[in-house]
């Protein structure tokens, strides 16, 4: 049985791997995130990249592949398409891996079905491209909505994943941490809402989740969680909460940095991405 892991790194001013501090400044003004620029970092071309499709669980999910190398599959959060990665994030990552975005059902390039979308069907359809694509199981990179799903699909489908990172994550939105999340979520369902269909979809199935909390302790995976100090859609407090919940788990805090903060600051979380996915252990250290 793994220990639980704690680890303290700072890398450059933005990156604070940690569990139960953020990093702190001496200053009294507000620390700033040194966000390294992205030119001098690989990037793709979402433009220059073809859409393909494939048939799963009914619908003909939208996706496109870059790099080469072990399979990561990437889940969008909600209301997110396979346009709303952003490019230099993908580049970095897709550097050592062979990187799959995908569109949920009823979003961007992907049709839909008539049936109710809730969480654990979009983790069936993450589980079922795997197959789809040729590979028995791949790495999953969740972000915000897309984290949920990836924790029902490591819970439903275990078989599927190999190492998880919950990017922007909680286990529910129904806890008091999330009231802004869920204000979001209910507004989009509102009797008057004008959002597109699948984004309502999408949102209906977030409220309608029972959450992972119970199931948490039974991920027998590598699980490393990455949040931002400056996020309040999901705080960082939540996933700290969820570290000591999955036996030897990460969470890595980024200093000043929002929800989804791979679009402030690509090159770190990419960067940090391939440290976890490249780690051959959990951890390289335990907490005295």
């Amino acid at each position: 049985m793994k220990k639980n892991h704690i680890f303290i790194l700072t890398i450059t001013l933005t990156i604070c791997l940690i569990v139960m501090a953020g990093c702190t400044s001496t200053s009294s003004a507000p620390a700033q995130p040194q966000v390294t620029p992205a030119n001098n970092y690989p990037t793709v071309s979402f433009n220059a990249t073809p859409v393909k499709h494939v048939q799963v669980n009914g619908v003909s999910l939208g996706y496109r592949e870059f790099g080469s190398g072990e399979p990561l599959l990437m889940l969008a959060g909600f209301g997110e398409t396979i346009d709303s990665w952003n490019q230099t994030f993908i580049g970095v990552l897709a550097t050592k891996y062979h990187v799959y975005t995908y569109d949920h059902r009823g979003m961007g390039y992907s049709s839909d079905s008539n049936g109710t979308h809730t969480i654990a069907l979009y983790a069936d359809d993450a589980a079922a491209i795997m197959p789809a694509l040729g590979y028995d199981s791949m790495h999953v990179y969740g972000v915000s909505m897309g984290s949920s799903i990836a924790q029902q699909l490591v819970i439903d489908h275990p078989e599927r994943v190999r190492k998880l990172v919950l990017d922007s994550v909680t286990y529910s939105v129904h806890i008091p941490e999330t009231t802004t999340l869920l204000g979001i979520l209910e507004s989009v369902v509102a009797p008057n809402s004008t959002y597109p269909e699948g984004v309502q979809h999408e949102a209906q199935a977030d409220l309608a989740w029972s959450g992972s909390w119970d199931k948490l302790p039974g991920i027998q995976k590598d699980v490393m969680m990455v949040e931002g100090t400056a996020d309040v859609i999901t705080p960082d407090g939540v996933a700290a909460n969820m570290t000591r919940q999955i036996n030897g788990s990460w969470l890595v805090r980024f200093k000043g940095l929002p929800h989804i903060g791979s679009q402030k600051a690509p090159v770190e979380y990419g960067m940090n991405g391939l440290d976890f996915l490249g780690m051959n252990e959990s951890a390289p250290y335990a907490a005295p």
